[in-house]
């Protein structure tokens, strides 16, 4: 359910029952010289965040509490913009006496502003929070970055697919954890092709990781029961007929069978990682 906003100070909104909310960014100085030679067109902009408020009032008047600079090139000053809906120009040292004020409301996060305000085109163009709050609407660029999700996404299922059994199982135990050592191979198919879609980055970043093949051998180390949990998974220790001793001890918060992986990885666990490896192939023959 949306909440009812109400406007009230610069650049804040008033949430129903009392109270303000804080500007999203601190301003910033943005230099003068990046004012675009307008089009004259309509301009739709909207508020970047993905849970938007009914209503939303921009900053349109500097203030020492909510600074509103432009920087000037030619003179080398911070020059405070101000939008006033009967000047011509956006510059508070550039208008006069009589200027007033209009307030600029996002209604559902979007502004329309017509061909004919080229002031207040301006204005947002210049404004410090553009880029941070809120943007300009570009079919074109919306365009061409859902084309490269659709295109990821259809690429990681694409590799997926073609996956042998064996590569699919080793990035399925890295993906999917362990379990999938008694799921059938038409679950781990879907399973595997489902997470392709959906987390198509984290899928062939996976993939391609030089680790996961010692990543999955970590994995079967632990399913032939040659290593072993104790303490609620943060320590590994042997577990072969003439060894129990403690190996290592998993940091908090980090993931164990990478751990494990790295230790593999360093001279101390080198040699340990070609004796499991040559038991794990006897065991399999």
């Amino acid at each position: 359910m949306q909440t009812t906003l109400y406007y009230s100070k610069d650049n804040c909104i008033q949430l129903r029952g009392g109270g303000f909310a804080t500007p999203f960014f601190y301003l910033n100085k943005i230099k003068s010289n990046q004012m675009k030679k307008f089009q004259p067109k309509a301009r739709v902009y909207k508020l970047k965040s993905e849970k938007t408020p009914i209503s939303m009032m921009l900053n349109a008047t500097h203030s020492t509490s909510n600074p509103l600079l432009c920087f000037d090139e030619e003179t080398q000053t911070d020059r405070a913009l101000r939008f006033a809906k009967n000047q011509k120009s956006i510059f508070e040292d550039e208008q006069d006496d009589k200027a007033l004020m209009e307030p600029i409301v996002f209604e559902d996060g979007v502004l329309y502003v017509p061909k004919q305000n080229q002031v207040l085109q301006q204005f947002l163009h210049l404004h410090p929070q553009n880029g941070q709050v809120f943007e300009e609407v570009d079919a074109a660029r919306d365009a061409a970055e859902e084309l490269e999700v659709v295109e990821l996404e259809l690429e990681a299922q694409i590799v997926a697919k073609n996956l042998s059994l064996e590569k699919m199982l080793s990035v399925s135990r890295i993906l999917l954890g362990s379990g999938v050592d008694k799921m059938s191979t038409t679950e781990i198919k879907r399973d595997i092709l489902l997470y392709a879609k959906q987390e198509p980055q984290d899928f062939l970043e996976t993939l391609n990781d030089p680790m996961l093949e010692l990543q999955d051998l970590v994995y079967k180390f632990f399913d032939a029961g040659f290593l072993a949990f104790r303490n609620n998974q943060r320590d590994v220790y042997f577990n072969l007929p003439k060894n129990k001793k403690k190996m290592l001890t998993v940091p908090f918060g980090e993931d164990s069978n990478f751990i494990v992986a790295s230790y593999f990885q360093s001279e101390d666990g080198l040699e340990t990682f070609k004796g499991l490896k040559k038991r794990l192939k006897d065991k399999q023959n």
